[in-house]
């Protein structure tokens, strides 16, 4: 057997992955719903994309710009019905390079309350790399009806919450998911995304610095939950913690967020999407850096 297929069920919640070749047996089947979340679709999904995958553009269809946010319950059934998914759509996410912007999605979905999600193991680079095929064609969905019937922030964190837990919160641990050159300071945007930098760079005072693709494996997928246990309690990551990820946008402090929560079943772990875009540009808000 695969590896990667015996990893999968030693993870804490193995039901949020899908795996590659399960998908290739099951492309086309009824009730399945295969969606690329790009955060420039014209570099990826414009480019081939798996047979019948629909798009959400992360920046039009997960945010609200204007006001800083990602969409409310409303927006997220006026999306679900734009692209056929009903409430018992089995959803299938997977990213563009590689799987940021679909957790972020997940994330999403899991706060409105979609019971059928899950995250394709390896993403887009585990597809192609297995010699999956890619189209142009873009599928044209039946609209459906959608209804949210529960909305749960428990996984999200804002900056007045955050601040409030920072000092009444012995067991709070905060993790920067950055590269190590952004949470030095020494860079003040991700290699990727060059022009969208802060203010300032460094890091949360107190934080602690364990990038998220440390939990990935060169093929694109999650590593095995014996080594992302070791990971993350090396770095006194522990389940007993209260855990709040961030990173610039929130994007990739959403992987590490499904590694904690999902694989390895930490019971408090929270995403903050304000992340360094919000604090490295607040007025007198401490920092911390290394020269």
């Amino acid at each position: 057997m695969d590896n990667t297929l015996i990893d999968i069920m030693t993870y804490a919640n193995p039901s949020v992955l899908a795996d590659v070749d399960w998908l290739k047996a099951n492309l086309g089947k009824s009730g399945i719903a295969i969606i690329e979340v790009d955060y420039d679709p014209k570099l990826a999904y414009e480019q081939g994309h798996i047979p019948g995958a629909l798009l959400i553009d992360w920046r039009k269809d997960m945010n609200k710009p204007d006001e800083r946010d990602i969409i409310g319950p409303e927006e997220f059934e006026k999306l679900m019905s734009r692209l056929g998914v009903s409430n018992d759509t089995h959803v299938i996410l997977y990213g563009d390079y590689n799987n940021w912007f679909a957790t972020f999605a997940f994330w999403v979905f899991e706060m409105y309350g979609h019971k059928k999600v899950q995250i394709l193991n390896g993403g887009r680079k585990k597809w192609i790399d297995s010699g999956g095929e890619l189209t142009k064609e873009v599928p044209t969905p039946r609209p459906a009806v959608y209804k949210v019937e529960k909305v749960n922030y428990a996984n999200r964190v804002f900056l007045d919450e955050l601040l409030r837990e920072k000092v009444g919160k012995a067991d709070l641990v905060l993790v920067d998911v950055r590269s190590p050159a952004e949470f030095t300071g020494e860079i003040t945007a991700p290699p990727e995304y060059p022009n969208e930098h802060a203010q300032r760079g460094g890091h949360i005072p107190g934080a602690i610095n364990i990038p998220w693709g440390q939990a990935i494996r060169e093929d694109g997928t999650f590593k095995s939950a014996e080594e992302l246990k070791q990971l993350y309690a090396s770095k006194g990551v522990t389940p007993e913690k209260d855990v709040v990820t961030y990173c610039r946008i929130g994007e990739r402090a959403s992987v590490t967020w499904f590694v904690l929560k999902h694989l390895l079943g930490y019971p408090r772990v929270r995403v903050y999407d304000g992340s360094w875009t919000e604090w490295g540009n607040l007025v007198r808000f401490p920092i911390e850096r290394q020269r």
